[in-house]
């Protein structure tokens, strides 16, 4: 089954530490990282790297300068001649998440947040906005909303095509905790899972395995650094 791992950012982790960090990264990630203009999305997206850096080290039993990333013709990143180690990576907020699996993953994560309903007749299909709209009150709605926002940004992560992929091509139904899929696509045979990793987040799963941790696995960030650091 696919692991699952979070980790809650701390925006007090200080300048020397952070700058320390870098020093282990190549250089193109340092420049996309040192490109933000807020701190804090400086910060989610270099405990990304650190995370699946890490899981990497540990997955694959090397050394974290010997883990070489490259990028799919659409994006997606892999790790170069690693063929059975898949993951991908998601941030909203004061989360990043990750997950990992032999065959290919998709993973988002999103901060529940008000939300002009009226998008979902542009990025959802008809059947998805037909539901979203049946819902009763306000948070009922945000709720299923997110759901649905997660697990379709689960499933084009996982099948790796990115946005080119028309987002009315498949459709998700939730009725009694239950999930239920179709797609016009060639990746038909997945299966979803939702997570709430806190009160105020959504996270949803793709996999190409039917079976999932009850779970994430949350690893705190000082522990996350000092694993990383060892590695």
């Amino acid at each position: 089954m696919p692991e699952i791992f979070g980790v809650k950012i701390i925006q007090d982790l200080c300048i020397n530490r952070f700058e320390e960090l870098l020093n282990y990264l190549p250089d193109d990630k340092v420049l996309k990282i040192k490109k933000f203009r807020r701190y804090e999305d400086s910060l989610r997206a270099l405990t990304a790297q650190i995370l699946i850096r890490t899981i990497a080290c540990s997955k694959l039993n090397k050394d974290k300068r010997l883990i070489k990333f490259a990028a799919g013709p659409n994006g997606k990143p892999y790790i170069d001649n690693e063929d059975n180690f898949h993951f991908n990576i998601s941030h909203s907020g004061d989360w990043v998440v990750c997950a990992v699996s032999y065959r290919p993953v998709g993973i988002d994560v999103e901060r529940i947040k008000e939300i002009d309903f009226a998008i979902a007749k542009r990025f959802f299909s008809k059947e998805e906005a037909k539901d979203l709209f049946s819902k009763e009150g306000e948070e009922e709605k945000k709720d299923y909303f997110f759901k649905l926002w997660t697990l379709k940004e689960s499933y084009i992560k996982a099948d790796g095509r990115g946005l080119s992929l028309p987002l009315d091509s498949f459709s998700f139904k939730i009725k009694k905790n239950k999930i239920f899929f179709t797609s016009q696509n060639e990746l038909k045979d997945c299966f979803f899972k939702i997570y709430d990793i806190d009160n105020e987040y959504k996270v949803s799963v793709c996999s190409l395995e039917c079976e999932f941790p009850e779970n994430i696995t949350i690893k705190k960030i000082d522990g996350l650094i000092n694993e990383f650091l060892l590695k």
